[in-house]
């Protein structure tokens, strides 16, 4: 329910600002991301309109919320929408079903998880950090063409970045977590169009750890978890 609650806060006003906002959000939140994955109903192979992507969150300060996990995105032909799982080791909890028409979920779901990290590790409101985000969105957003290796062959993708707190004017109270930075690979060579999504934060100074990251990759497609 948070994420379809998220989705409709950053959905909202999509129309408004200049036309780079606009292809912004084109490219975050795709509405045809899953075109040609639909399993079709009546076959039964193992996999079929499946997406799987490895998650790594580290950092100093994320404890046991740490650690490697797989997402598994399912779409049902019967009813048009999209089961979304997570996975660490033999354990799996339901992330949810979506309607497959507004698009890949996952983003939605990445978004928020950070949210909550970053909020939790910051004593900071995910509130005023998701607006921060939605503004970002339609007036600093970065992006540019990239070149990556999938499935043994060099494709075109575009790299959106944002670095939400950069102008924030509650910058200098933010510490470290001020210079987040959330970046996103997409491409129309790439099953459900996200690469990968990836956020990160510096470690504090003076601290040899790492700093908070949370990254989400693509795996394969078309089939199950092995």
């Amino acid at each position: 329910m948070r994420i379809l609650l998220l989705f409709a806060l950053f959905l909202l006003g999509t129309g408004h600002g200049p036309a780079a906002a606009a292809e912004t959000y084109e490219l975050l939140f795709r509405s045809t991301a899953l075109k040609g994955l639909e399993a079709v109903p009546g076959k039964s192979e193992a996999g079929q309109g499946t997406l799987v992507y490895d998650k790594v969150i580290s950092g100093a300060d994320v404890g046991q919320a740490g650690g490697s996990f797989g997402i598994d995105l399912k779409i049902k032909p019967d009813d048009d929408s999209v089961a979304m799982t997570l996975y660490q080791g033999t354990r799996s909890r339901a992330l949810g079903n979506y309607p497959a028409s507004v698009g890949n979920p996952l983003i939605m779901y990445f978004l928020e998880s950070v949210l909550v990290d970053v909020a939790g590790q910051s004593g900071g409101s995910p509130f005023y950090m998701r607006n921060r985000i939605k503004e970002a969105l339609l007036r600093d957003a970065q992006v540019v063409p990239v070149s990556l290796r999938y499935e043994n062959r060099d494709i075109a993708a575009r790299e959106v970045t944002i670095r939400p707190f950069t102008k924030d004017k509650a910058r200098e109270r933010m510490g470290r977590f001020a210079e987040l930075a959330l970046a996103i690979t997409v491409s129309e060579d790439v099953p459900g169009w996200y690469y990968s999504l990836v956020a990160t934060v510096p470690a504090a100074a003076g601290r040899a750890e790492a700093g908070y990251i949370n990254a989400i990759t693509l795996k394969r497609a078309g089939e199950g978890r092995q």
